[in-house]
């Protein structure tokens, strides 16, 4: 009898290889003692995002922040973050309540970090009305979204409902169209979901305009890495076709992404930056998750203490070291992606 490789039946093991994405150890331990630098010029000039051929060649990547206005502490640390020129991108939750006073404040790192949507189908309430998916009025956790997805079972009605407000919030209160959407636990490439996405910036008219992440890499560069390789490898597989989906309908994607965490604060998060850069592809893409603890992020995410950590790192001679070390620039991915998709 011949084994059933489609993606159907073949999900059963990113299920089990995803169990506990987003899980923090929880673990008490002191924060790190990185002292503080002032902002220091670790941007390139718009040359693109791999430079070679001279003496002194680095690649570039984008680093991306996730999670802002999840709670006014992550809000808070990632905009010291894009002050200090640490970051060159983030993206936020517009069904957060703490998105309308964030948005304020981040419109004043437009010029010089990309900001785009942090789409959310798994934590907290919806903004819309949806019965079947949200039938409690809260989100359903990651392991009932991808069974459903499995299934072919995802009310693509309500989500695509879902997506419309969720950009709607981000253009109301950002006063501008983000930049590129990405999604909280990865939920924009699941099967089902992606197609509503398309479908909701068609509509706005966003084609040739954002840039979508793709969570995939190629499996020989996730193995070179070394961390969190079941998570790495299992979101890498549920994302395939991803990207050449979204080149045939005019998004640009990422090539190269890493930044796979187990989100435990005991563990050193600078080694496994150190290796986030290895192998990287022509317009890679870094995640992260730096903020502050607070009370509000405690009551929503368990993905607490680790945040911290991260922050402190990136605002640490540690971080500036890394990349001098391993030859990297920070580069915003709107910038690589100006001329990619000429327009019809």
């Amino acid at each position: 009898m011949k084994r059933n490789r489609g993606r159907a039946g073949f999900m059963k093991s990113p299920l089990r290889l995803l169990h506990g994405i987003g899980q923090d150890c929880l673990h008490i331990c002191r924060k790190p003692d990185y002292p503080s630098l002032e902002r220091s010029d670790i941007f390139p000039q718009r040359e693109g995002l791999i430079i070679v051929g001279t003496t002194g060649a680095y690649f570039s990547f984008c680093l991306c922040a996730d999670d802002y206005a999840l709670s006014p502490g992550v809000s808070r640390g990632i905009l010291e973050a894009l002050g200090a020129g640490r970051l060159s991108a983030t993206s936020v939750m517009t069904t957060r309540p703490f998105w309308p006073k964030g948005a304020h404040e981040l419109r004043q790192c437009k010029a010089k970090a990309d900001i785009g949507l942090h789409l959310n189908l798994t934590l907290g309430s919806p903004l819309s009305y949806m019965p079947a998916f949200a039938a409690t009025g809260r989100l359903p956790g990651i392991s009932r979204v991808l069974k459903a997805a499995r299934r072919n079972e995802l009310p693509e009605a309500e989500i695509g409902q879902e997506i419309s407000r969720q950009l709607d919030g981000f253009c109301e209160h950002f006063d501008a169209a983000p930049a590129f959407v990405d999604g909280h636990q990865h939920v924009q490439v699941l099967p089902q979901i992606r197609t509503a996405l398309f479908a909701c910036l068609e509509e706005r008219g966003f084609s040739r305009k954002v840039w979508l992440r793709d969570s995939s890499d190629r499996p020989w560069r996730i193995l070179l890495r070394g961390v969190e390789l079941p998570k790495a490898l299992g979101i890498s597989w549920l994302a395939s076709g991803f990207a050449r989906e979204a080149l045939a309908r005019g998004y640009a994607t990422n090539e190269g992404f890493s930044g796979f965490s187990a989100f435990d604060p005991g563990h050193d998060f600078a080694a496994d930056f150190a290796r986030y850069l290895r192998a990287p592809g022509r317009r890679h893409l870094i995640m992260c998750h730096p903020g502050y603890c607070d009370e509000e992020l405690v009551a929503a995410d368990p993905v607490t203490l680790s945040r911290e950590r991260e922050l402190s790192f990136l605002l640490s001679p540690a971080f500036m070291a890394t990349l001098d070390r391993e030859r990297a620039r920070l580069a915003q991915l709107s910038d690589a992606f100006c001329n990619a998709i000429a327009p019809e």
